[in-house]
């Protein structure tokens, strides 16, 4: 297993359903990966906003989360409850009722990962064994399980529901209704409190995230909790036998399960969740708890001490309203945190930090395309960048104004004058530019210059000559050509004519042509040749 990216099985299973059209598939494989972090934020961000769509189904969803907790892997495994615990508190609550209506639970009370420590024992570089990973595996599907449960018996999430004294849901709740309704969530509270994990297990971002989210639900939690207890005692006074009894008994769980959050703010303020952030547990007077047990032991008419008056009666009222308002600023400071959005980033980055570090780069950016949008007026930097990238030097001053060159117009003076002055061996076969030429030649209103320029460069020009283009006479251009001058001939092929005609000056044309093929034969009148 290879952590430092997707695995070979990823990408094999995510080919495999894109090529089979399967999407919502490959959503799934893709946030449940073998790589030892926790779940993406943008995959995870599409998984909820699938579970929107009218057009998506809710069970297949599930069963696909379902199917890969199954896995052999760990990390697979693990990724999987944390998608699907992401899922019931972000995505729509279609998934919770269907969570809670079905049959389809996280079956992981046995668990276990042995393939990491086959491997040797360290399946995360720097983390901790896939062995180690399995209890807490374990645990964290319980609670799932357990979040279901409780949402099928009261048909709401104890996450979502209002807090508050005026709104709160349990704090106007009905004595009857309280009395059902505080088992369930103290059932869900003791599930998350089991994870049970220190600061040292959190030694991945798997289990980092996890923490994180149980974190969030314990807060929204507990303050429900808090909310129904203060409700509790408001009316425990004015009970009947039986329902007092099982309200002290939920307060006595109260207490202990206080102790156990409070253990669990501590292991979440050792891994570095800002103290400012983590809500005050304010415990009621320990008096408290005997006036309620001498309240239940006169309605079920025991023995009680003399001093057990009306004045006794008046002290037990004080005491519940000092209980009540200490637990009512523990409500305040859960209620405060839980409306908070700065643990909803199951990614662990606070979204402060995040818009900074994203304007700073904005900056950059801005910056550096200022630059490259201008490199010549940036110093040494953009002169540089200039001579490096030809597509961003300027043209030279001295080439600025200079026309764009046009192959069948007239050619002016200044450019024929420079090619004039080159060397005829600079172009092997003297391929000029005939068109120009002609243009200029046919022109009669052009400059003396720009003719005389014409004329030089048409003497260089051997195609100008016999090709019917040029109007300069052939003997001209016969004395200055090297071709057809005799002497050049002469060295090359060697002088043919007679001696006796040597200073005879041109010979004449006598009407006979010779025959090369007739050297060594006789004359018409038996000769031989001379």
């Amino acid at each position: 297993m290879t952590m430092a990216g997707q695995t070979i099985n990823d990408r094999l299973l995510a080919a495999r359903h894109s090529l089979a059209g399967q999407g919502l598939a490959k959503s799934v494989c893709k946030a449940t990966t073998e790589e030892c972090i926790g779940p993406k934020k943008k995959h995870l961000d599409y998984l909820v906003h699938c579970t929107n769509e009218p057009n998506v189904s809710i069970p297949h969803l599930a069963n696909l989360l379902i199917e890969r907790s199954q896995n052999a892997n760990w990390v697979v495994v693990y990724k999987s409850l944390i998608t699907t615990h992401h899922l019931m508190a972000y995505g729509n609550e279609r998934f919770m009722q269907y969570l809670a209506s079905s049959n389809s639970t996280f079956n992981l009370s046995s668990f276990l990962d042995k393939g990491t420590v086959q491997d040797g024992g360290m399946g995360v570089p720097g983390g901790r064994m896939g062995y180690d990973m399995s209890p807490f595996i374990r645990r964290y599907a319980k609670y799932l399980n357990e979040k279901s449960l409780s949402y099928r018996a009261m048909a709401f999430d104890f996450c979502k529901v209002k807090r508050g004294k005026e709104e709160g849901s349990l704090r106007s709740m009905n004595a009857e209704k309280l009395l059902k309704t505080l088992p369930v969530l103290q059932a869900q509270l003791d599930a998350l409190l089991e994870f049970d994990c220190q600061s040292n297990d959190l030694s991945n971002g798997v289990i980092n995230m996890s923490f994180m989210l149980l974190f969030r639900d314990l807060i929204r939690l507990f303050a429900c909790y808090n909310d129904g207890i203060i409700n509790l005692l408001e009316k425990y006074f004015d009970m009947n036998k039986k329902h007092a009894r099982d309200a002290l008994d939920l307060y006595k769980k109260f207490l202990v399960r206080m102790d156990r959050v409070g253990e669990f703010l501590k292991v979440a303020e050792n891994v570095g969740i800002d103290k400012g952030d983590i809500p005050d547990l304010t415990k009621a007077p320990s008096s408290l708890l005997d006036a309620l047990e001498q309240h239940l032991a006169t309605l079920e008419g025991r023995k009680v001490s003399a001093a057990n008056t009306p004045t006794q009666s008046s002290s037990n009222q004080r005491n519940v309203k000092s209980a009540v308002s200490a637990l009512s600023s523990t409500s305040s400071a859960f209620g405060t945190a839980a409306a908070s959005s700065k643990f909803d980033n199951t990614n662990g980055i606070d979204e402060q930090l995040k818009a900074q570090v994203l304007a700073e780069e904005e900056a950059a950016m801005n910056q550096y395309k200022s630059k490259v949008s201008s490199p010549t007026s940036s110093g040494a930097a953009g002169a540089s960048a200039a001579l490096t990238n030809p597509f961003l030097s300027s043209p030279p001053a001295a080439q600025a104004g200079q026309p764009i060159v046009d192959l069948f117009g007239a050619a002016s003076a200044q450019p024929a004058a420079a090619a004039a002055a080159t060397k005829a061996s600079d172009d092997l076969l003297q391929l000029g530019n005939p068109f120009a030429d002609m243009f200029e030649a046919s022109g009669g209103g052009g400059a003396a210059a720009a003719g005389a320029t014409g004329a030089a460069l048409n003497a260089n020009n051997l195609w100008m000559h016999n090709n019917g283009f040029n109007g300069a006479s052939v003997s001209s251009a016969a004395a200055t050509n090297a071709f057809v001058s005799d002497s050049n001939f002469s060295s090359v092929f060697g002088n043919t004519e007679p001696a006796g005609n040597a200073g005879d000056g041109p010979a004449k044309y006598d009407g006979a042509v010779s025959s090369p093929f007739d050297w060594g034969a006789t004359d018409d009148d038996g000769g031989a040749a001379q």
